[in-house]
């Protein structure tokens, strides 16, 4: 599976999402720092696309608003609610990010219904958090069993096949689409080469 996670907010970046969305398993929305209105602007926005192409819309940090908008899923960093927690007012997805072979496994135990799986390389969509490397993806592929876990973090179709060599089957991008000349191609590029593999 390929999903994206969006940053902004803005007309334009829903416009090439529109061109994607047909491409990817997920859109999971993250407006860090942003007001209640703009992220729920956003959702309201990107939902009803997601919902034509069959397209899950995922929230990052926030269970409450995620509950509120509709959202089909939350995905919690490590500084974020618990899951148990999450799920006293959310009854959709509760996804989890893990840097490291300790946090994935509390993760299993709070029971998330998938987890993400990096950074596999540095990025500027996640200053100053080191790598985790492929090392840590290898791990996952190892060790994680059957629960759904994302590969995130500088993945690019330049370096796709490393992370599939260690074992992923399911990624997150940022800039691999969104910063693309053609978008759409290279949501396009990416998903054939995962199912390629799968």
């Amino acid at each position: 599976d390929l999903a994206v996670e969006l940053e902004t907010a803005a007309p334009a970046a829903r416009a090439e999402l529109a061109r994607i969305a047909g491409d990817v398993a997920a859109l999971q929305i993250r407006l860090k720092d942003q007001p209640d209105d703009v992220i729920a602007g956003a959702v309201e926005a990107i939902s009803p696309i997601a919902l034509a192409r069959g397209v899950a819309v995922i929230l990052n940090d926030r269970p409450d608003l995620a509950a509120l908008l509709g959202a089909d899923g939350v995905h919690l960093g490590q500084n974020d609610l618990t899951p148990e927690e999450a799920r006293r007012f959310f009854a959709g997805m509760v996804g989890r990010s893990t840097h490291a072979p300790e946090q994935a496994l509390r993760a299993l135990e709070e029971g998330v219904d998938y987890l993400s799986v990096g950074p596999v390389w540095e990025t500027p969509t996640k200053p100053g958090r080191p790598a985790a490397g492929l090392a840590y993806v290898r791990w996952a592929a190892e060790n994680l069993g059957e629960k759904p876990w994302y590969a995130i973090g500088g993945i690019d179709l330049g370096n796709l096949d490393q992370v599939l060599e260690a074992g992923a089957r399911r990624i997150v991008v940022v800039r691999a689409t969104l910063d693309a000349p053609d978008p759409e191609r290279a949501a396009r590029a990416l998903r054939e080469r995962l199912y390629g593999v799968a």
